[in-house]
């Protein structure tokens, strides 16, 4: 089962605004919002198109500059991107005249620097074969599913070792028994290593499934944090046990009220 610190807040966010100038004026898409992140929780963020669910992940990322406001992980002021911070995003970006192994490599390097060429291959092929790819460390990205593309992507980000994982709907673009399988591989991956993550995500089910809480953001512009849902169902979980329990349809329901009003 996995433990969450108790107290040991990782990442806060403080009062964050984002603003946008626009011929119009400026347009604010999030303003005043608040969050505070323990270390080893696992987050998901929803809400409806357009309410700055992306835009806060970037921003964490340091891909995004801050209006106002701060972001700190592990007491110290995000200002720039960092290998502190995993990101997958919908499409994983990968070299497509690379092998799976070469894609994870260039990140390896990157933190390990000083890592014998062996240290860093092992890193990268321990993370592929995390994610069910110890069969495709030699296949060009170009002749890998669009299934298997993500698992290299999610292989990628954790072969960093970040402090914290950042997921921008990572399975959006997956048909519906793909995604199922990458959310419970990512699941086993993220409970073996108890890391903390952030997942953007459209999908109720998925929130469930993979969270220990759930951020609802309201509907820009201005949009800040609407409610919050703690999921108090045991890890490990399993898909069909987490649709069977008791509380499912309960939590489901608080989601979608949301999301409908």
């Amino acid at each position: 089962m996995n433990v969450i610190a108790p107290n040991k807040c990782m990442l806060e966010i403080d009062e964050l605004s984002k603003v946008y100038p626009t011929p119009k004026g400026p347009y604010v898409v999030l303003e005043g919002l608040n969050l505070k992140i323990q270390e080893g929780e696992f987050i998901s963020i929803i809400g409806h198109s357009g309410c700055g669910k992306s835009t806060l992940l970037s921003m964490v990322a340091g891909l995004n500059p801050i209006t106002k406001g701060t972001i700190d992980l592990n007491g110290k002021k995000i200002k720039r991107p960092g290998p502190d911070r995993g990101v997958v995003f919908q499409s994983p970006s990968l070299f497509p005249w690379m092998t799976a192994l070469e894609n994870v490599l260039l990140g390896v390097k990157q933190v390990f620097p000083h890592g014998s060429k062996k240290e860093k291959a092992d890193i990268a092929k321990y993370y592929l074969a995390r994610v069910g790819l110890a069969d495709a460390f030699h296949k060009k990205a170009s002749d890998l599913s669009q299934g298997m593309q993500q698992r290299v992507g999610i292989a990628r980000a954790f072969a960093l070792k970040p402090k914290i994982l950042l997921l921008d709907e990572p399975f959006g673009m997956l048909d519906s028994l793909t995604r199922n399988e990458l959310q419970q591989v990512l699941l086993e991956v993220w409970n073996n290593e108890k890391i903390t993550a952030i997942m953007v995500t459209h999908d109720v089910d998925e929130a469930i499934f993979l969270s220990d809480r759930v951020i609802m953001m309201t509907s820009g512009p201005y949009a800040k944090i609407g409610d919050e849902l703690a999921i108090h169902l045991d890890r490990p979980r399993q898909k069909l046990a987490v649709m069977d329990h008791p509380d499912y349809y309960d939590l489901r329901a608080h989601l979608i009220n949301f999301l409908e009003h």
